[in-house]
This record gives C-alpha cells, structure tokens and sequence, in this order.
C-alpha cells in the first residue's frame, strides 16, 4: 500500500531555543487523572473479557468518565470523610453476543475498584468512593464500521506527537515521577494529588508543585512546614541532578499559615473534597500537557484500542517522532508529527501523515524523507502493536 506520508522542513526555532517554556502535567491522584486511569482500566478490562470469549476486541468507548468530588474535614492528626467520592462510569461497549448478555457493568465496576485499590493505598474504597456504572450499547453505525473484517477508522479526527522532550519536559515528568514514588519512601505524609507547572525562561527552569498532605502523618502546622520544606529540598535536589539548567523548585505556593490555610487532605487526594475530575482534560498521551508544542484535544483515555484513531494515531504519532528522531543520530533537533483519518477509510491508511523536521532547511529534509517515510509506514502498517501494548498496560495514555 503507498501511503500519503509528507516530509517537510518547518523553519521555526525549536521549542529549546526559545526564551520561555511552560509545560505541565497533572499527577495520577489528580481527579482528572483518576478519571483517564480509571477509563482506560475498563477499557482493558473489557478487551480482556472479548479477547478470552470471543477471540477479538469488541467495540466499546468507555472515555466517559466523571469524578465528582466528595466532602471531608481533615485536619492535622487525621480527619474524616464525611461524604464519598461519586464516581461515574459511562460510554458505550457491546453487551450482547449472539444473544448471550455480557456482564459489561459489572467488568466496569470491578475494573474501576481494582484501580483504585491499586494505586491509591490511603483511600478506603468501601466508604470513601460511589462507583455508578450506565455503560449502555453502542451505536449501530459505530459498531457496523467496527465490525468489518477491513478495520476502518470509527471517525475523522487527528493524533500528533513530537520528539524529542525538551529539558524543561524531562524536569516536569522527574519532579511528579519522583513526588508520587521513591519520595514517598522518605515523607510519608505526601498525597498522590500531585500537579507540576514548569515554567522555562532562557536557562532557569521553575518547578511549582502543589502536593497534597495526608493528614494523619502530620501531627501539627510546624511538622506541615518541616515536610514542606524537607519536600522542597529533595525535589530541587533530584530534579537538577536530571538537567543542565537551573532549577527553583516551589511547594504549595498557596498555603497561608497565618489564615491557617495548609494542603491538608485526608485521603490524599483532592477528590475527596470538592475538586472534580473527567476524562480528556488532563495530561495527552506523551504525559505531559505542552502549550509550546503541537497537542490533540482528543481524549485517549478508554477509547477502544482498535479502531478508534483518537487514541492509535495519536500514539502512532508519538512513536514514529521518537523513531524518526533516533535515525537522525541528533542531527535533527526536533521532530512533529500529525496523522489525520477519514471516517470509514482503513485506519491504516490515513488522509495524510505529515512529520516536520523543525529548524530544518528543505536539503535536510530531503535526505531524511525516504527514512522517515519507511518508519511512519512501518507504524502505519502495524497498529496492532499499539493496540497489544494497551490491552497488556505497556503503554499510558495519559
């Protein structure tokens, strides 16, 4: 098959050169991260289930997710929840088989339950959160389009990524990688609802992060402060470690100990009280929120991992820049990719794949294109890989 696959030089400044930088990301406790973690659970969930009964992933899009805050007091010593987290799980999947009703709410719910259990080890599940699962049947035309043995695309949409991460991105995913991990092993009382906002101006990167406190593990204002600044320290320490530019690193920049105005949580986690959360509004599927660079606004996360181009081309996307990049041996600076599909056109063969090369004169695209072209069909040809990546876990999407 030949594919439309376009090669261009972009003569733009790459995002490295520039004066400023602004790149965020929102943690896994984030609640619109809790809603793209559990979406994506119960898409796996249910692919498992098709896979193991039927030999092949049915059509599903469970992408409608909504977390809707609960109440809580906490305060320093350990509070209490007062109303529960109401969690709602919506979307479409196939219920039915040749007559045999599938038990597709109730893979949901447990899928959603697993998740939380697994990630959030300071929030009861049985008290604390509401799981309310409406996933109905999906669309005849959607599923019609699904279904037939040429996998088509299920709407005209668009993915993109690039490569390679600048510093400021790598400091961005360090610092929360770091807070909701090996950090935890040394202050105890750090919650998961982590966000990072970076923000570059010429060599000096600034980190400000907002961390949730989990309430029981901090017995007075004075030990908030000490872990505050104690957080402050290894975070700035470990980030710089990582880049060559200078780091400042800020922590819960909001706090007014005057107002007694602290991050305290009891679970952890902003959810609990008042802080909503859904899919799509978070991190893209590279991790990272990124103003500077190109982004979709497609929500990935629960999408079906087989024909719906809103999640494989924009990992596609983000693959082919990765590799593109590699085969240039650090001689192109920075790689873009967008892939627009047409609905019912197999998603193999998209509209166009268009990769630019940024910084780059049109001689240096020539010499790539031919390279380039063969990885972005390599990737185009193999979706399947994506999709077997995403029902075994080994890639996020958010």
């Amino acid at each position: 098959m030949e594919r439309n696959i376009v090669v261009e030089s972009l003569p733009q400044a790459p995002v490295e050169e520039r004066e400023v930088e602004i790149v965020e990301r929102k943690g896994i406790g984030h609640p619109d991260s809790v809603s793209d973690g559990i979406a994506e659970s119960v898409s796996r969930a249910l692919s498992k289930y098709y896979l193991e009964h039927y030999g092949r992933i049915l059509h599903h899009n469970t992408d409608q997710v909504e977390v809707v805050g609960g109440q809580a007091a906490p305060k320093f010593g350990g509070g209490k929840v007062l109303e529960p987290v109401y969690i709602l799980l919506s979307g479409r999947a196939t219920t039915s088989v040749n007559g045999e009703r599938i038990p597709h709410r109730s893979i949901a719910t447990k899928a959603a339950l697993d998740y939380l259990k697994k990630h959030f080890d300071t929030l009861d599940v049985e008290t604390d959160v509401t799981i309310d699962c409406r996933i109905g049947q999906g669309s005849v035309d959607l599923r019609s389009l699904y279904d037939t043995s040429k996998l088509l695309s299920n709407d005209t949409s668009f993915g993109v990524g690039f490569a390679p991460f600048s510093e400021t991105e790598k400091a961005v995913l360090e610092a929360e990688k770091y807070i909701n991990g090996e950090l935890k092993g040394v202050l105890k009382a750090l919650g998961y609802d982590v966000k990072v906002m970076g923000f570059r101006k010429g060599d000096t990167i600034n980190l400000t992060t907002a961390i949730a406190m989990v309430d029981r593990y901090v017995s007075s204002p004075e030990q908030y402060i000490d872990i505050k600044e104690k957080a402050k320290e290894l975070i700035q320490k470990r980030v710089q470690s990582k880049v060559k530019r200078n780091v400042n690193v800020y922590v819960n920049t909001a706090d007014n100990p005057k107002e007694n105005i602290y991050y305290l949580t009891v679970t952890g986690l902003s959810m609990e009280n008042g802080d909503d959360g859904s899919v799509g509004r978070g991190n893209r599927v590279n991790g990272l929120i990124t103003p500077y660079r190109p982004m979709s606004m497609e929500a990935a996360a629960g999408k079906n991992p087989v024909t719906h181009v809103g999640k494989l081309y924009n990992l596609a996307a983000w693959k082919i820049a990765e590799d593109c990049y590699k085969e240039s041996n650090g001689e192109v600076k920075e790689i873009h990719v967008r892939i627009v599909s047409q609905i019912g056109r197999p998603i193999d063969d998209p509209h166009v794949a268009n990769i630019q090369i940024v910084g780059a004169d049109q001689k240096t695209a020539e010499r790539y294109k031919k390279d380039f072209q063969r990885i972005a069909d390599d990737w185009l040809a193999h979706l399947d890989r994506i999709t077997n990546m995403l029902v075994k876990g080994e890639v996020s999407t958010f």
